[in-house]
């Protein structure tokens, strides 16, 4: 067990310090292009966030465990609305632009739409449904390259004066930061998920809880150290393009990898617990976050509140099922 704590901790400390790296590459670049953080965190810094997802989801399908690679992408989604945006929200909450928010909200309720769809009727996910949600990805990451285009400058960069570091190192920050939050998930999830099977939690309540947790810290790190570096809008447009990628990309992946089913676990009233509590949670967190956004153009600390409330009242049901 002493291993596994100690490579939990170097996990940490990679993570730590590679979310601190991959923020000031990645606002460094938004201000040299003149794009708005919240685009660049619903698309570069997404990506680099979402790899472990990617990762742990295709290993997870290609060794027939596809009950993790459901779980995960599902309780991604939830981990990231309900517990890190709601973070975020909760401590600073402020105005964000509805515009910029427009093109990943539409991308994640379609791909969710898609997603719920499947499972409530085959409850297969075949190689054509992976297919679809890959291409999904494609045309969000070319609605996001065509938007950058049309943005304008951000508001106060004119009057602001920056410590001008070269491209090459905001690219190089950028790269490391990545390759450190990658590393970093993977050792807190191998050896966390060690730690949590030999105090004897369930595989499937590891799926849509601490693996999903751990494979979302990159996102957390990157939340928490944008929050103390004042870029909240890098830090909401990071959550909502992981959301999306998680579904487009993570599920796209692995269904296309490794076909599989809805796995077969708890109940709730005799109905999988999947169908009436993971898919209408992750909907509800996600409605919770975007809507008042897209309508008032600000978040309200009220919102990280109650979703935290419901992000513990999920992992309380979970553990207790």
């Amino acid at each position: 067990m002493l291993i596994p704590v100690l490579l939990f901790i170097v996990g940490l400390l990679c993570l730590i310090k590679g979310g601190d790296w991959f923020v000031d590459g990645a606002t460094g670049i938004a201000r040299r292009f003149k794009v708005p953080e919240l685009l660049i965190g619903a698309t570069v810094v997404s990506i680099g966030t979402t790899l472990p997802e990617v990762m742990v989801s295709t290993t997870s399908a290609l060794t027939g465990h596809g009950e993790i690679a459901y779980g995960n992408a599902i309780g991604s989604v939830i981990c990231n609305s309900a517990l890190i945006a709601a973070i975020t929200v909760a401590v600073r909450p402020g105005k964000v632009d509805p515009k910029s928010l427009r093109v990943p909200v539409l991308f994640f309720f379609v791909a969710a739409a898609l997603y719920a769809g499947v499972a409530y009727t085959t409850g297969y996910f075949s190689r054509p449904i992976g297919l679809v949600l890959l291409a999904l990805f494609v045309a969000y990451m070319v609605c996001n390259v065509l938007a950058m285009k049309k943005a304008p400058a951000p508001e106060g960069d004119e009057d602001e004066p920056e410590k001008e570091m070269s491209f090459g190192k905001e690219i190089g920050l950028l790269i490391i930061g990545a390759a450190l939050i990658a590393v970093g998930a993977n050792l807190l999830v191998d050896n966390g998920t060690l730690i949590a099977q030999a105090l004897g939690v369930p595989e499937s309540v590891i799926a849509l809880t601490f693996v999903a947790l751990g494979t979302s810290l990159p996102e957390l790190v990157t939340a928490i150290t944008s929050l103390t570096k004042g870029h909240g809008s890098l830090s909401l447009g990071n959550v909502i393009g992981a959301n999306v990628f998680n579904l487009v990309l993570v599920s796209g992946m692995s269904i296309s990898v490794s076909p599989f089913s809805i796995p077969q676990g708890s109940t709730i009233m005799g109905i999988n617990s999947s169908l009436v509590m993971d898919l209408p949670v992750m909907f509800a967190v996600m409605l919770i976050l975007t809507v008042p956004a897209l309508c008032k153009g600000k978040l309200s600390r009220w919102q990280g509140v109650l979703l935290l409330c419901i992000y513990a009242a999920f992992c309380a049901v979970q553990f207790a099922m």
